[in-house]
């Protein structure tokens, strides 16, 4: 069988979680609890990508984007399907719906302990930035005015 790449829907969210869920490195969070990805995937349609081998998801990229800037999510592929060009099929698909949409560059964010996907990323040309920090803040709304 061939792995055909074909854009990524609703219905194989739950294919998605159990391959994300057998990946090394990969981080989960309430972010990718059914309903959110469903947003995700909704609000960025045409963007993020599955690869699939006789009707089994072995890959996938979720990519979203702010308009400018282009993100990339869960670049996963099962490690039997590793080192035949299909992660970077991925990325190559999601950079092609991201140029039509003229966005001209991408983040990733990776745990600095995910040593093989470090080492992906930088074979394939991404570039380290340490001049920038990722911060975060989980979001909390009070009742009353805002101020």
């Amino acid at each position: 069988m061939t792995v055909q790449i074909n854009e990524m829907s609703v219905l194989h969210i739950q294919a998605a979680l159990a391959l994300w869920k057998q990946i090394e490195g990969m981080g989960l969070s309430s972010a990718d609890e059914p309903g959110a990805l469903a947003r995700f995937i909704q609000q960025n349609a045409g963007l993020s990508y599955i690869a699939e081998e006789d009707g089994q998801l072995v890959g996938t990229c979720l990519c979203g984007c702010d308009g400018r800037r282009g993100y990339l999510y869960h670049l996963a592929v099962l490690p039997q399907y590793r080192r035949r060009g299909l992660g970077s099929a991925l990325v190559r698909t999601v950079f092609r719906a991201l140029h039509k949409r003229d966005i001209h560059k991408c983040h990733i964010m990776v745990y600095t302990t995910n040593h093989s996907g470090l080492k992906f990323w930088q074979a394939d040309g991404w570039v380290r930035r340490p001049e920038i920090v990722l911060m975060s803040k989980e979001i909390e709304v009070r009742d009353g005015p805002a101020a």
